[in-house]
């Protein structure tokens, strides 16, 4: 799977696919237990109720990971691309005009 992530050339870093079991969070800090170890984890938003069933992956790897810990935010799109899913599953005509809005106001113009 790295090599189809990655392909042949590599990220141009060492890697090392690990399957690990147990909490998630444990099971990370486990596997990364070196100093030369980097742990990258999504820290993606979670609202109040979610904190309290689920306790956050990033952030027991951040107290407890011996390497250092990455932890990557969201997208900016992801809210876009979650309110695009749910009008699309409850069959509600979608709107693209604010997305081809801020698409022709990121991307240069060709020369």
């Amino acid at each position: 799977m790295l090599h189809e992530t990655f392909g042949t050339a590599g990220p141009g870093v060492p890697l090392r696919a690990v399957l690990g079991r147990g909490p998630a969070g444990r099971a990370l800090v486990q596997i990364a237990d070196r100093a030369g170890d980097l742990l990258v984890v999504g820290a993606g938003r979670r609202g109040r109720l979610h904190r309290l069933v689920s306790p956050s992956v990033s952030r027991y790897c951040l107290a407890h990971a011996a390497c250092p810990v990455l932890a990557v935010p969201p997208s900016p799109l992801e809210a876009d691309w979650k309110a695009a899913h749910r009008r699309n599953a409850l069959r509600l005509p979608l709107d693209t005009r604010h997305f081809t809005e801020e698409t022709r106001a990121t991307v240069p113009p060709e020369r």
